[in-house]
């Protein structure tokens, strides 16, 4: 890891600590697990997985020794301890979030999309399977005693969003606000390099992640669904109803 990045395990390490520390707060495990209980955790993860490792073979060689496949059912053997570990630390009220559609990402058309414009589907395709198996994972963790997890489909939300771009008021969905190079996405954003004017007309920020105004957008599916696909088995809104 570079920089101050905290692995999902680290993180998952962290939480530990935290609630161990609400426990001494709270005098008693039984009441900090009542309160523990009423909150909501998000979780996200696999983008970065797949961005700068799985589809990085200059720097790994994940790629060459996985199918995509066999990459997902290893990424979602993690999460599955991860969330285990959550689970038996109170967490019961769990959003997961779903990955999008990184093969639409400037980058990702800037190195391997001959037009531009059109997303690679062979990314795309992977990012599916590993969603898949992240839907299958909320069916199995929702077997666990007073558990409420949930999959957020960041895919179909942003899908929607790229589809249907000039309905949602954006006039860019294949370049960076900012950044250098083919859809300014060779290069993602410079220091005091000037973005551009109007932000809220661009789907992409910079060349891997979506501009606020694409961001508010899927908060606001994920929380009240507007398809019957954007969540299950229940959007965030009515899990914190329970």
């Amino acid at each position: 890891m570079q920089g101050g990045r905290i692995p999902f395990a680290g993180q998952v390490q962290n939480y530990q600590t935290a609630v161990q520390t609400l426990v001494n707060i709270l005098g008693d495990r039984d009441t900090a697990s009542e309160r523990l209980s009423q909150c909501i955790f998000t979780v996200g993860m696999g983008s970065n997985d797949y961005l700068n490792n799985y589809f990085q073979p200059a720097f790994y060689n994940t790629g060459s020794r996985y199918t995509p496949e066999q990459f997902a059912d290893s990424l979602i053997a993690d999460y599955r301890r991860y969330l285990q570990a959550m689970y038996s630390y109170g967490a019961r009220k769990v959003a997961l979030i779903g990955v999008g559609q990184v093969g639409c990402a400037p980058n990702e058309l800037a190195r391997y999309s001959p037009d531009g414009a059109t997303c690679v589907g062979r990314i795309d395709g992977a990012i599916q399977i590993f969603n898949r198996r992240l839907f299958g994972l909320v069916d199995q963790m929702n077997t666990l005693p007073g558990a409420h997890f949930t999959y957020i489909n960041a895919y179909n939300i942003f899908n929607d969003i790229l589809a249907n771009a000039a309905a949602y008021g954006f006039t860019e969905s294949t370049a960076g606000c900012c950044g250098v190079g083919r859809n300014n996405g060779e290069v993602t954003c410079l220091p005091y390099q000037a973005p551009c004017a109007n932000r809220d007309q661009h789907i992409f920020w910079d060349a891997f992640h979506p501009s606020e105004a694409a961001n508010i957008i899927v908060g606001r599916r994920s929380y009240r669904a507007q398809s019957p696909n954007d969540a299950y088995p229940m959007d965030i809104s009515t899990l914190a109803s329970l």
